[in-house]
């Protein structure tokens, strides 16, 4: 009895583990339907697929996370490998891709941008006009979800919402629907993708709850950023103290929380802007993305086509690769891509060493400090080979207590080398920047004294203590000035093209403001973002790509107020056009990479100008079907392209000869078996009749440029020119290497300049 007990338990337990493996092997895979074949049988496509996913083996109730009919023609669900091959087999279905997980680009910008001043604005109009209309606009932010307690969001003087405004707030276990507002008036969350990947069925209980609210901080601070109401005695510990704004102030905003503790995954970010777009925003910002990936491969790209073709502005962070170039999230034409610069506001810290040498660096550091008294100064003294990077567990006590400690930037995040400095017992850290963020100071909230300072005094400092038998240090630290020079800088961790996906098409478009950037902040976290910081602050100073995005989106809004029939690609060209590329020092841009200028690899077509945005004179307008002609000539199959455009008639007798033909703001130019590259250009006018634009053009001595006709004469607003540009690469360029030059052709009157990039690639890399 006792044996035939034990083998039925055997059995039992291998029918558990077998049902356990299944159960472990099931993830989210994206299904792609024919989107019309849908048979009459079925009165929506949600119950058609149903009907295939109960067909598989296997199949349970709860595997259909999502439907789409908008962002996506399809439905993402709970899949083993079995069911998606059969699935994949189906005459009905396109493709099925396996679940991508993207990840975050983690006061004074408005001034610095201009915004504080009514001059020139809006030509014709005044501020307050701008403000009138900007309560039309929505911006839709999907991030982390949003803290609606913070004042960034407060509702006085606001009119009731716009009427054709579909959206809503859901209420979750720590957030109800009535902390929405006539300011933030959506908030969304999107879990089912996170919950399949944190541990199994999205009917389980979550680890996070499924709610709104933003416990991370980020996404808080970005739709602040984008569109905060006016906060006066804003700070951070009180540093950048002074008056909070977003960019469009008056602007709404809907958030979609679709970033949670482990990743933002596609099935959620679809699902996302499906509803946005159904909703009704006006203007997608994305502070998030993903690898370079092809157009019919990223969700990102998908979606956001979507959004365009029912002129949604799509607004998405570079990503913080940088300084490595081919490094570029988000790179289809039809979403604004956005790198980071630096502000004219700095937070000086100094590190004062044993040999009197004083050096210069950043610090957001709020606490009581070191004092004056000089103390042991340590770098990579431990037997642990990972102690110069201040990894967790890297740092001998013995060694490090009572002491400041140099710690090399790179591999962990800042704020936690700090906190592993104090964890050993350190006193004070001094973060050295490497060779890969070159000179770059990111100043950050460290938990104890901390100073970060740029490649070349992290080595003086580092020589200094191996050189000297007793090494001190003493950190002392200034607190915020104004008016540094020279600014911006585009940021070392900015990511740079070429653009892998279509190289003809230069990336990123421009910059904004994306270092120490003070925005308001969830008080269900610390400043750090570690759980071993307990402060808790209304606001937060972060840098990245994440932060430079916001700013361009709530640009973005200010540009559909003020023109509301202006396409998406139309706001993007006034954007990109009236882009500056000189700093406060009447200098070329730098790249605080190297020091050295910047080029269009990592700026774009420069720095954003909003005044000059608003009126930007002439534009470069794209059609949803030109995407497609362009989308063709790239290569891809009916149905890759179907993927993206969800068409069911589309097809490529409309192909451009080359991908570059599209008509975009900026040029790529690629000289891989051909010496000589021909585009066609159409601008449209968008300022007063009868305006005049010469031509100006900048090309290195390796390239002769030839643009005909020389002279654009525009006799009624609204009208349409074309000119043709001829590139002819100079044979005297080796053909064996990769070689980079840049120039630009502007077309300009009095009242405006339209300038645009031109970069210049002989055999492109592909990685």
């Amino acid at each position: 009895m006792g044996s035939i007990s034990m083998a039925v338990l055997c059995f039992i337990s291998l029918v558990f583990l077998s049902s356990c493996l299944s159960v472990m092997a099931k993830q989210t895979y994206i299904v792609h339907m024919k989107h019309q074949d849908k048979p009459f049988s079925f009165s929506t496509h949600h119950d058609w697929y149903s009907a295939h996913l109960q067909a598989l083996p296997s199949a349970t109730s709860d595997s259909l996370l999502y439907t789409y009919t908008t962002a996506y023609h399809g439905f993402a669900a709970s899949l083993d490998p079995d069911q998606a091959d059969l699935l994949r087999r189906s005459d009905a279905v396109l493709g099925v891709y396996e679940e991508t997980v993207y990840t975050l680009h983690t006061t004074r910008t408005p001034g610095f941008l201009g915004l504080d001043t009514d001059s020139g604005l809006w030509a014709g109009h005044n501020a307050q006009d701008l403000d009138q209309a900007s309560y039309d606009v929505v911006i839709g932010v999907l991030d982390t979800g949003v803290w609606p307690e913070s004042k960034s969001f407060d509702d006085t003087g606001m009119p009731a919402i716009p009427a054709r405004w579909r959206g809503k707030c859901e209420s979750g276990p720590d957030f109800s629907p009535s902390l929405c507002n006539r300011k933030l008036i959506g908030a969304r969350s999107f879990s089912k993708g996170y919950q399949m990947a944190a541990g199994g069925g999205y009917l389980k209980k979550p680890k996070e709850a499924k709610s709104p609210r933003d416990r991370d901080g980020h996404g808080t601070h970005t739709a602040s950023t984008a569109a905060g109401s006016h906060v006066g005695n804003a700070s951070l510990l009180g540093y950048a103290s002074g008056t909070a704004r977003g960019m469009a102030t008056h602007a709404r905003v809907a958030t979609y929380k679709v970033c949670w503790s482990i990743g933002c995954f596609a099935s959620d970010i679809l699902a996302a802007i499906e509803s946005a777009i159904s909703d009704g925003v006006d203007v997608l910002s994305l502070s998030l993305g993903g690898g370079s990936a092809p157009y019919h491969h990223d969700s990102i790209a998908i979606g956001a086509f979507s959004a365009m073709e029912r002129g949604i502005f799509v607004s998405c962070s570079a990503g913080n690769s940088g300084p490595r170039r081919f490094s570029l999230a988000n790179e289809a034409p039809w979403i604004m891509t956005v790198g980071a610069g630096t502000l004219d506001r700095d937070f000086p810290a100094f590190a004062l060493l044993g040999n009197k040498n004083q050096y210069s660096g950043v610090s957001l550091y709020s606490g009581q400090g070191m004092g004056n008294k000089p103390v042991g100064l340590v770098y990579n003294k431990g037997s642990n080979s990972s102690s110069n990077m201040c990894l967790t567990g890297s740092l001998e006590p013995s060694l490090v207590r009572g002491k400041v400690v140099v710690c090399d930037r790179g591999i962990n995040a800042r704020v936690e080398k700090g906190a592993v400095v104090r964890d050993a017992g350190g006193i004070g850290m001094i973060l050295a920047n490497t060779a890969e963020s070159g000179e770059e100071l990111v100043a950050d909230s460290h938990l104890l004294p901390a100073v970060a300072v740029g490649r070349k005094t992290g080595d003086l400092i580092r020589e200094y203590v191996i050189s000297d038998p007793n090494p001190t240090a003493v950190l002392s630290f200034e607190g915020t000035v104004l008016d540094v020079r020279p600014s911006p800088v585009v940021a070392a961790f900015s990511s740079r093209g070429p653009n892998l996906v279509a190289p003809q098409i230069l990336k990123p478009d421009v910059i904004g403001p994306g270092v120490n950037i003070l925005a308001a902040w969830s008080e269900a976290i610390g400043p750090t973002g570690l759980e071993k910081d307990t402060r808790k602050t209304q606001f937060n100073i972060m840098s990245g790509t994440s932060m430079s995005c916001p700013h361009i989106s709530g640009l973005a809004a200010l540009l559909k107020a003020a023109h509301p029939e202006w396409s998406p690609s139309a706001i993007k060209s006034a954007l990109m056009t009236t882009a500056y590329n000189q700093d406060n020092t009447k200098s070329p841009l730098r790249d605080a990479a190297a020091g050295a200028f910047s080029d269009p690899w990592a700026h774009g077509a420069g720095h954003v100008d909003p005044h000059k945005a608003l009126s930007p004179g002439l534009v470069y307008d794209i059609s949803p079907n030109d995407y497609v002609a362009f989308l063709c000539s790239l290569g891809y199959t009916i149905d890759k392209v179907q993927i993206i455009v969800k068409r069911p008639n589309v097809t490529c007798t409309r192909k451009f000869s080359d991908p570059g033909q599209l008509n975009y703001p900026s040029f790529s130019v690629v000289f891989a078996k051909k010496r000589v590259v021909r585009y066609t250009r159409e601008l449209t006018n968008v300022g007063a009749a009868g305006s005049v634009y010469d031509l100006a053009i900048s090309a290195p001595s390796v390239v002769a440029v030839t643009v005909k006709p020389t002279k654009l004469v525009f006799k009624n607003a609204g009208e349409k020119q074309r000119y043709t540009v001829t590139f002819v690469a100079k044979k005297s360029v080796p053909q064996t290497t990769t070689r980079y030059e840049f120039g630009s052709i502007s077309w300009s009157n009095k009242e405006h300049q339209v300038r645009s990039p031109v970069a210049f690639t002989w055999n492109l890399l592909t990685s």
